[in-house]
């Protein structure tokens, strides 16, 4: 089974620079402002960094 980065914008609070961006190894993600951030899925490997390090469980992984 395949996953999918998904973003949760009911979690995300969206008054901060986003840290998980820095988190991503590939560069899949990017912020624009404050506001949530977004997934390149070209980029994205779907490794779960990012899932794993928001506290706010904003970026979360999901089975295709």
């Amino acid at each position: 089974m395949s996953k999918k980065l998904v973003i949760n914008n009911d979690n995300c609070p969206k008054n901060h620079a986003c840290p998980a961006v820095k988190i991503c190894p590939v560069g899949a993600l990017s912020q624009n402002g404050f506001n949530a951030p977004v997934i390149d899925y070209g980029k994205c490997i779907a490794c779960g960094k990012c899932s794993n390090f928001c506290p706010k469980k904003a970026l979360v992984l999901k089975l295709n």
